[in-house]
C-alpha cells in the first residue's frame, strides 16, 4: 500500500504542515457552537520523505463540516454522514482528475508539480473537547482504535487534533516547539489551542506531532466545494421541481469541459423518451447559466452502474441550442430549463 510504504517506523514522528485556512476554519467552527464538542474532518496528502531525511511530510490542506445531523452535545461528538462522505469523494475526483492533467502539462518543465502526484486521503478529524482537555479522552482512543481496524476505511494513521477554548494570554508562545499552537481571540484573556496527536495502526497510542502552519499560497488548493452538497435548500428545491414533473433524475460528476473543477450533471428523462438530456451545472450555480445536451436513451446491461451508462451517453450527446428568448436567472430551476427546451423541440 503507498501510504504503508512511507509511514515511518515506531518512534519516528512524520512532519506535518498546514494550510492557515484549515487552522482559520477550525477556530471559526470550534467558536460557533454553544455545545462543549464539535469538529470536521481533515483531508490532505502525504508526501515522501526524499527532501526531508526519508521523514513522510503529512499536508492538511482542507477541512469539512458535516451536516446539521452532526451530534453536537456535552462532551460528546459525532461526524461521518453521508454529506461530509460526498464532499471528501468530490474532493477525491477532482484532485486525481487534476493529478492527470498536471502530469501532461507540467512534467516536463517543472519538476517541482511532480511532489503533489499523490492520493489525496482522509486524515482524520478534529474536534472541540469542554474546559481545558487538550489531549484526546478514552473515547477518542477507543474510536481511532476502531477506525484503525476497519479495513475499508483504509486508515493506517490519524491525525486528531483537539481545540480547546478560552485560555489566557500565557498560553501563547510555543508554536515550533511544542504539539499546540494559538489563535487569539477578541479579548485579552481569550485564546483558541489547538494540540495536534497523531496515531498509528503499529503504536495504538497517541502520540504529540509538532505543526507547523504554511501560508495558503504555498500549499495546493482543493477545488471549490460544489453548489448541490453546500447549498441543501437549492437541491431540494430542484430535486422537487424534477420530480413534479415526472422526470427520472440521476446525478453524475463528470469532466465535461476539461477544466477545474468537474461539473455536476444532471441526467434527465421521462418515460417512454427515445432520448435524455443532460443538463450540466457549474460549482457555483445557480450563479453561472445550466448547459443542456441531448443523448441517446441506453439501457442499463447487467453489471454496470449509471457511470457506465452516462459515459456512453456523452459519447454521443449534442449541445442544445437555448430557446429563443429563453434568459438564465437564479430564481429559476432546471425543470424550468427542460420544460423550456422540451417545448421548443416540439415546435420543431
Amino acid at each position: 500500500m503507498f501510504f504503508k510504504k512511507m509511514l515511518p517506523q515506531r518512534g519516528v514522528i512524520p512532519n506535518l504542515v498546514i494550510a492557515q485556512r484549515v487552522v482559520d476554519k477550525m477556530v471559526l467552527a470550534a467558536n460557533q457552537y454553544v455545545q462543549d464538542e464539535t469538529g470536521e474532518a481533515l483531508i490532505g496528502v502525504v508526501t515522501s520523505g526524499e527532501n526531508t531525511n526519508g521523514v513522510p511530510t503529512i499536508y492538511v490542506l482542507e477541512t469539512i463540516a458535516p451536516d446539521e445531523s452532526a451530534v453536537r452535545g456535552e462532551a460528546v461528538f459525532k461526524q461521518g454522514d453521508e454529506r461530509q462522505a460526498e464532499l471528501i469523494w468530490w474532493y477525491y475526483q477532482n484532485w486525481n482528475n487534476l493529478r492527470e492533467k498536471r502530469r501532461g502539462i507540467f512534467s516536463a518543465i517543472n519538476k517541482n508539480n511532480k511532489k503533489w502526484d499523490v492520493p489525496l486521503k482522509h486524515l482524520g478529524d478534529w474536534h472541540r473537547q469542554p474546559g481545558y482537555m487538550i489531549a484526546p479522552s478514552g473515547g477518542d482512543l477507543m474510536t481511532a482504535l476502531d477506525m484503525l481496524a476497519d479495513d475499508e476505511a483504509d486508515f493506517d494513521f490519524l491525525i486528531a487534533p483537539i481545540v480547546t477554548l478560552e485560555h489566557p494570554a500565557t498560553t501563547g508562545g510555543g508554536e515550533g516547539y511544542v504539539n499546540y499552537l494559538t489563535v487569539k481571540g477578541d479579548g485579552y484573556d481569550d485564546f483558541t489551542r489547538i494540540d495536534f496527536w497523531y496515531i498509528t495502526e503499529n503504536t495504538n497510542v497517541f502520540v504529540p506531532i509538532v505543526p507547523t502552519i504554511y501560508p495558503n499560497s504555498q500549499l495546493p488548493e482543493l477545488a471549490p466545494a460544489p453548489w448541490h452538497l453546500i447549498n441543501d435548500a437549492r437541491i431540494d428545491l430542484e430535486l422537487s421541481a424534477l420530480k413534479e414533473n415526472n422526470v427520472f433524475t440521476s446525478i453524475i460528476i463528470w469532466d465535461v469541459d476539461e477544466k477545474s473543477p468537474l461539473e455536476i450533471c444532471f441526467l434527465v428523462a421521462q418515460q417512454g423518451a427515445d432520448h435524455v438530456l443532460i443538463l450540466v451545472t457549474q460549482h457555483d450555480y445557480p450563479l453561472s447559466k445550466p448547459i443542456a445536451y441531448r443523448a441517446p436513451f441506453v439501457k442499463l446491461a447487467q453489471g454496470e452502474v449509471i457511470y457506465d451508462i452516462f459515459e456512453r451517453m456523452w459519447h454521443h450527446a449534442q449541445p442544445v441550442t437555448d430557446p429563443q428568448g429563453w434568459a438564465w436567472s437564479a430564481d429559476k430551476t432546471l425543470a424550468d430549463y427542460l420544460l423550456a427546451i422540451e417545448a421548443d423541440a416540439k415546435k420543431d
